[in-house]
């Protein structure tokens, strides 16, 4: 194969995980530390860092041919209900723990599969239940991503009674065939009747989520895409690359050779260059880039608790099948089935999976590659936290990125990536891995 050959083939959408959301890598967590290392860090006093709450709901009207998480699309309202119980009892058995009882929430988290599937009814339950146990009244973020088509003004109205300040609508994309071509049970039109309801509902902020590179895709409409966004005017704008991971049905696909789908997904330099002119026109509306996914209307006004706390070391309680945690300095996953996980809430045990305690090297390079999905990092947060001074520790990868034209910034004040660097960031993070992370099946 030719150098050429090579390049043309890294650029390409293969099968395989690109987007980093933790480290070290999820393959590297084990069954056998549930009982030695999560369950001792749940029993003991907190470490003096915030909590948050993720909730998954899994349930779906379809399955999108890109989605990698734990989501189910034929459950019946019987067994919604028992979920939903099951979710209210595991959070009763965290609350019996010493790093968890009492505490504060900071932020809440409703991630999905979709959990504006819930009805009414369903959601109000939930929360009653959940609430009873912990109040999260003085939580900074609550959190709720949305399907568009599953809205009406009525449940809307309720999420925003909720709490609710950051809504997260899953639109992805406008045009009608690609929405169709890559599974999305919504349609263009329920997307700005959605809209229209939410922003007569003041809630403080609403996210719009794009993808770039689905199935169908190309220049004009991808143009279109991000001009319709901006004429929406959302608060914040989130626009994800699509990636392939393992277990997609367009990854079973080309796997298997199978031949369901005649379109392709994007090349990488594609899906770089539409979020860069995406980003561009957002600054040009008067957004600010604040991250390799995120440009924001008002800095200032603007916030991400989930993200920021997470990436700086945040207590995280997981409920829900599949879920991922973190407490103590342990991270954690419960079971990824709903047997499994619902027979350990029904013996009353936290449904954990598998589970790693990291080293504090580990915990270091975590936050650092984290962080520099941000577009920059500050070393004194890492001198003052680890007393390591990061442009030594990284010296070797630094370099690199900069002989590469990533990097715009290296000194005691900041570490920046440019625009280029912050377009592949996820791409460029192994470069900070141990020797023994690089190259590992990612989840």
């Amino acid at each position: 194969m030719t150098e050429t050959t090579q390049t043309a083939v890294a650029e390409q959408t293969e099968v395989g995980s690109y987007f980093v959301a933790n480290y070290p890598p999820f393959s590297t967590w084990t069954h056998e530390a549930v009982a030695a290392d999560a369950l001792p860090a749940l029993a003991q006093p907190p470490a003096d860092v915030p909590l948050g709450l993720y909730l998954h709901i899994p349930f779906c009207r379809k399955r999108c041919h890109f989605c990698y998480y734990r989501v189910y699309t034929g459950k019946n309202a019987g067994e919604v209900t028992e979920y939903l119980d099951l979710l209210a009892r595991e959070w009763e058995l965290y609350a019996t723990q010493p790093a968890i009882a009492g505490r504060p929430l900071r932020f809440v988290y409703f991630g999905g599969g979709t959990p504006s599937f819930l009805s009414v009814r369903q959601l109000r339950g939930l929360v009653d239940r959940l609430s009873a146990v912990t109040p999260w009244t003085g939580a900074e973020e609550i959190t709720f991503e949305c399907e568009p088509g599953t809205l009406t003004e009525s449940k809307l109205a309720q999420i925003r009674e909720l709490g609710v300040t950051r809504l997260s609508l899953g639109i992805e994309h406008y045009d009608d065939r690609i929405l169709e071509l890559n599974g999305r049970a919504h349609r263009s039109a329920e997307v700005f009747r959605a809209y229209r309801f939410a922003q007569s509902l003041g809630f403080p902020q609403i996210n719009i989520d794009l993808i770039a590179g689905m199935l169908g895709d190309d220049d004009a409409k991808w143009r279109a895409a991000v001009e319709q966004t901006i004429e929406l005017d959302p608060d914040s704008v989130t626009i994800y690359q699509m990636e392939l991971p393992w277990n997609t049905t367009i990854s079973h696909d080309l796997l298997e050779k199978t031949g369901q789908f005649t379109e392709t997904v994007a090349g990488w330099p594609t899906k770089r260059r539409w979020v860069d002119e995406a980003f561009a026109a957002l600054e040009d509306a008067g957004y600010s880039v604040g991250s390799a996914y995120t440009a924001v209307k008002d800095p200032a006004a603007t916030r991400f608790v989930y993200r920021d706390q997470l990436w700086q070391g945040a207590d995280l309680a997981p409920l829900g099948v599949a879920s991922f945690g973190h407490v103590n300095g342990v991270h954690m996953q419960n079971f990824d089935g709903w047997g499994r996980y619902a027979a350990s809430i029904q013996r009353g045990e936290i449904p954990l999976n598998r589970a790693y305690r990291p080293t504090a090297e580990e915990r270091l390079i975590r936050e650092f590659v984290l962080q520099l999905k941000l577009g920059s990092v500050r070393p004194e947060y890492f001198r003052a936290k680890y007393d390591v001074p990061v442009l030594e520790r990284f010296a070797v990868p630094l370099a690199a990125l900069r002989d590469d034209g990533y990097l715009t910034a290296a000194d005691e004040n900041r570490i920046a990536l440019t625009r280029d660097g912050l377009l592949r960031v996820d791409s460029l993070l192994p470069r900070f891995f141990l020797p023994e992370h690089v190259d590992l099946r990612y989840t």
